[in-house]
């Protein structure tokens, strides 16, 4: 590979343990990371990247111990791994371009998540995203897109397929008013646009008794998504799970449970 930067820290002020930065042609096998004091792996405006065969493991109870965290690059194929930390399984950011993601064992953690985008007002990028064939065990959430108000550009041709859920908080979810504050986000009408998603043969538990949310903008409500083969039922099957939507214009496909 040809990276202008390759950084692994010492842990004095809790960095991203291993970052790539503008690389080329990056192949990257059979790694074990455990306990990054935060991010364990980022990579940061490269393109035509392969990870493959990744082992990435931290206490479920620690904050900020994201496994992959990938921005502003493109041509990305992670394969083969399992990520066990207290953060995102894997992180999708701004300026994301054709990403596939393809059998991951996840768990614990806060599931795979494209966002969150566009905080303090920015101007937010992601396109062409495949997560296909996951597994996902004790998450606070499985198939994630998180974005804030008052934020900009778009999230689209996003595809969650194939994947299995087992006790899982937030199976499914689009949340358009992401706000990971100590105060209340200010009500604001512009947002990242999100459309042309599809959640397709996704099964399993959750843990909560709402298995999908789709809580979307109503300065710009989330288009074009679509369910598909969609089964979804309570752990432990006391009661009925259930499914929320707001401003979201979403079909659906084959058997859907619960309905929105």
């Amino acid at each position: 590979s040809n990276c202008t930067s390759v950084h692994l820290f010492d842990c004095q002020q809790a960095p991203t343990a291993l970052t790539f930065s503008s690389c080329k042609n990056l192949r990257l096998e059979n790694l074990k990371l455990r306990n990054s004091q935060q991010i364990h792996m980022s990579v940061e405006d490269c393109s035509h990247v392969k990870l493959a065969h990744l082992s990435i493991t931290a206490p479920g109870t620690r904050p900020n111990t994201d496994g992959i965290h990938i921005a502003r690059s493109r041509c990305v194929h992670v394969t083969d791994c399992t990520i066990k930390t207290g953060d995102d399984c894997i992180s999708i950011e701004d300026g994301t371009e054709n990403l596939h993601v393809k059998n991951i064992l996840c768990g614990p953690g806060h599931g795979i998540s494209i966002g969150s985008l566009g905080d303090h007002g920015s101007e937010a990028y992601v396109i062409n995203v495949t997560v296909d064939s996951v597994t996902l065990h004790g998450m606070t959430n499985g198939a994630r897109i998180k974005t804030w108000q008052g934020g900009r550009g778009y999230a689209k041709n996003i595809i969650f397929r194939n994947m299995i859920m087992d006790s899982v908080w937030n199976p499914i979810i689009i949340d358009q008013n992401y706000c990971d504050s100590a105060t209340p986000c200010k009500k604001q009408k512009s947002a990242v646009e999100v459309s042309n998603v599809l959640f397709k043969n996704i099964r399993g538990t959750s843990a909560s008794k709402e298995a999908i949310k789709l809580s979307c903008s109503s300065g710009v409500p989330c288009h074009g998504i679509a369910l598909e083969n969609v089964k979804l039922t309570l752990k432990g099957g006391s009661g009925v799970a259930k499914s929320t939507c707001e401003n979201a214009r979403w079909r659906k496909s084959g058997t859907v449970a619960p309905q929105p």
